[in-house]
């Protein structure tokens, strides 16, 4: 292992000394701040017929090279793909031949030549002029057996992007993806808005949020958990569709669906409720499925789910009476709840009540059954501090959380705007913070406030970015749909 660090040390010692000679000749790369290049590889292949014998200059990295006496074969790699550069002496002149042996692999060269194809075949660029434009002073990994390292492609996306190319076709799509959803929204007039990253009071969600400190105030600040009740303010000042796309951060746990910074969107339409918001989900996804895709049915890890509307719809407790084979409807005390839930192995914390029970035995015994989209509706009013109750039922909310392939992909409700009982909902959720819960909403008085200046009867939807681009993408985990994830730093893991 130590000979093996040694080479690598004197492989990167050469790389440096021809960067030296190169100066000392006058010929510093990282001197050169542009090149004018004329097309892609990718362009040039698709229009050999009409490039061939002419005139193209390209711009990229050199991801292999080959070659015997005076000439040379280069393959380079473009943001759109390869294309074999054919060098020879007699074309480029014999002192710049010879400067090729300053070239390594990860070097990136600017190329001026004619379009051809091989003897074999094959669409290249047959090299007039050739000029280093920076000098890779470090070694990517071999070619075949690439950068494989899951933890390390994370933390060098740079080396990831490079030597697996076909990682870039999974952020393509995403930004395709995300442009579906601002094109459906916009296209039914909703306006994109902006909101504070920075809050006084971490509202919207039950969460942990981060701490910061803003020094010229003096002032504990958090990072948003959730845009909410920004948005709903300014349902509340007139507006009647908004949303925003962006960053949430929550310090909680990480997994294969968790990072504690990723992409959220959050909408709300005035004089709407959560069955509007229902549809409006089915079909959003479904429509950027298409768009994305070119279809609604999309398969992810070998299991074929349909997108399609209309949904499956199921409420919590008849979710719970199917999977589970306990039927709340007829259990009524908190006491009944919670003796069904020690049978069922479910651990109970003190102050847990009934509806707090329907949650979690739904989350343990339900969740795992959702493959194809289902909306679970009717969530137990203490763990939905800012939905409306339900008429029928009030220990009950109209909201529904929609789940694709076992994951709560969506979240939505028709929104609280009754500011008692939101007001009472808040101090409910104070005394659960005040008793350790540090994932128990804040109160906002400013927010109660604004409810008592008025909120119309509002719809109100958030769903999970990340989550909907692993699914369409085919990804097995987050880190694979967000270029640069949350990773402890090496030193530390050492």
């Amino acid at each position: 292992m130590a000979g093996t660090e040694e080479n690598i040390n004197e492989m990167l010692m050469i790389r440096r000394e021809k960067l030296k000679e190169l100066i000392e000749m006058g010929e510093n790369p990282f001197l050169i701040e542009k090149y004018e290049y004329t097309h892609h590889s990718m362009s040039i292949k698709d229009n050999f017929e009409e490039l061939e014998n002419g005139k193209v200059s390209v711009a990229g990295r050199i991801m292999s090279r080959r070659g015997h006496g005076k000439v040379s074969f280069m393959d380079l790699q473009d943001s759109k793909g390869k294309i074999q550069i054919f060098v020879k002496m007699d074309l480029i002149g014999e002192e710049a031949y010879n400067k090729l042996n300053l070239l390594d692999l990860g070097d990136i060269v600017g190329v001026k030549g004619e379009v051809f194809k091989t003897r074999s075949g094959e669409i290249s660029i047959r090299a007039k002029e050739m000029v280093l434009l920076t000098k890779s002073l470090q070694i990517l990994p071999e070619k075949f057996h690439g950068l494989k390292d899951q933890d390390l492609r994370y933390r060098q996306r740079y080396v990831d992007l490079i030597v697996n190319p076909e990682v870039k076709e999974t952020f393509v799509l995403r930004s395709k993806i995300i442009k579906a959803v601002r094109e459906y929204l916009d296209d039914r007039e909703f306006l994109e808005v902006d909101t504070p990253i920075l809050n006084t009071i971490a509202g919207g969600a039950n969460a942990r949020p981060f701490v910061t400190h803003h020094n010229t105030l003096d002032l504990d600040m958090y990072l948003r958990i959730a845009n909410e009740l920004y948005l709903k303010r300014l349902i509340v000042g007139g507006f009647e569709k908004v949303y925003e796309m962006g960053r949430m951060f929550r310090n909680e746990g990480m997994s294969y669906k968790h990072n504690p910074e990723f992409t959220n969107i959050e909408l709300y339409q005035a004089y709407a409720d959560y069955e509007d918001m229902m549809v409006l989900t089915e079909e959003l996804i479904a429509y950027v499925a298409e768009k994305a895709l070119g279809s609604k049915k999309i398969e992810y890890q070998g299991k074929e789910i349909d997108l399609t509307p209309p949904w499956r719809r199921l409420s919590m407790i008849d979710a719970i009476k199917e999977f589970v084979g306990v039927d709340f409807n007829t259990i009524d005390t908190d006491e009944e709840a919670i003796e069904v839930a020690k049978a069922k192995g479910l651990e109970v914390e003190i102050g847990m009540k009934r509806g707090n029970i329907i949650s979690e035995m739904f989350e343990e015994f339900c969740e795992t059954h959702l493959i194809q989209p289902t909306f679970i509706t009717h969530h137990p009013v203490e763990v939905s501090p800012l939905a409306k109750r339900n008429p029928d039922d009030p220990r009950l909310t109209n909201r529904f959380e929609a789940f694709i392939n076992t994951w709560e992909i969506a979240n939505a409700f028709s929104e609280l705007n009754d500011p008692i009982d939101q007001k009472k909902r808040f101090e409910e959720q104070a005394k659960q913070r005040e008793a350790g819960d540090h994932e128990a909403h804040m109160m906002d008085m400013d927010f109660v406030n604004a409810l008592e200046v008025g909120l119309p009867p509002t719809g109100g939807l958030g769903i999970g970015i990340d989550r909907l681009i692993i699914l369409l993408t085919n990804q097995p985990t987050i880190r694979d749909v967000i270029l640069f994830p949350t990773m402890k730093p090496i030193s530390e893991d050492e």
